[in-house]
């Protein structure tokens, strides 16, 4: 243990529970970083992370933490905190019927639009640790019957540092890869331990993770004609104002007659106007309006 450490846990003992006031400074900051509202229904959740947050860094209060984390530009911490606060859960084929959506309808529409050869880019944001970004990537590869036609891009962010290195370590347990068909398992898996199984390295590389936070305008502007963005549950952690944001960003990144994907609770119609909804037979997206062929 480091004396750092050492010292934030020595006489004076853990650090007390947070006041009202603490947490109502903290859950705002942590807004504005991050365009995530906790608000008082996480109480519980958002104090534990903190106190224990405070405990590592060796800090004897809220104050004397906060103030690091605020004034001094702790970039370290701070990602240590948004690791800490943001909850990944994920497996493969969650909520197939989307992915069934991609490869029967929505790609081929884009490739309407594109030359054989041309790129066609699609976005995992949250991608977590990495099991839906594979599950598009498998799902065109046995699915989708032109995709040697074009250039399938598949970008993959997510605003924690610890799972994206996970997605990109691509070993996975039992639990994650339950609903995936044995076949399949087979074909793009290998086992590397007991119940433990690493995507092969072809299709690792064919992924590109990075960090975003969708609410910054300034990271999101590094993806643009996106043709397909999968944002699942993630929109339902934000507040109407970051929600919108968040929407407008996605807009700007994506190209004319591009389509997103959100969680079944979700409704991009309740958040902006900017997108139309499209019911295809597997399920219901979002399309950012194509000009009209005569404009």
């Amino acid at each position: 243990m480091s004396a750092l450490a050492s010292e934030g846990q020595g006489a004076e003992g853990p650090p007390h529970p947070l006041s009202d006031e603490e947490l109502a400074k903290f859950s705002e900051f942590f807004y504005r970083k991050t365009g995530i509202r906790l608000d008082e229904r996480k109480r519980y959740y958002m104090e534990r992370r903190i106190v224990e947050r405070i405990r590592r860094t060796g800090c004897r209060s809220f104050f004397e933490y906060f103030t690091t984390l605020k004034l001094n530009g702790a970039a370290g911490e701070l990602e240590a905190l948004i690791n800490e606060m943001t909850v990944n859960e994920t497996y493969f084929w969650r909520e197939n019927y989307q992915f069934e959506c991609m490869t029967r309808s929505m790609l081929d529409e884009i490739a309407r639009r594109k030359r054989p050869g041309e790129p066609i880019r699609i976005w995992s944001i949250p991608c977590s640790t990495g099991e839906e970004p594979y599950t598009i990537a498998i799902h065109i590869l046995e699915y989708w019957a032109r995709a040697d036609s074009y250039d399938i891009e598949i970008f993959a962010s997510d605003i924690d540092s610890n799972v994206l290195k996970r997605a990109r370590d691509g070993t996975y347990d039992e639990r994650s890869l339950s609903r995936l068909p044995p076949q399949l398992r087979a074909r793009y898996f290998k086992l590397v331990s007991e119940r433990r199984w690493q995507v092969i390295n072809e299709l690792r590389s064919s992924i590109a993770f990075g960090s975003v936070n969708l609410s910054d305008p300034l990271e999101t502007a590094r993806y643009r004609q996106i043709d397909l963005i999968f944002c699942r549950n993630l929109l339902i952690y934000f507040d109407d104002v970051s929600r919108r944001l968040a929407a407008e960003n996605m807009f700007e990144a994506m190209s004319p007659g591009g389509f997103i994907c959100l969680g079944h609770s979700e409704s991009m119609s309740r958040i902006t106007n900017l997108f139309r909804p499209r019911q295809f037979a597997e399920a219901l997206v979002y399309q950012k309006p194509a000009p009209s062929r005569g404009a």
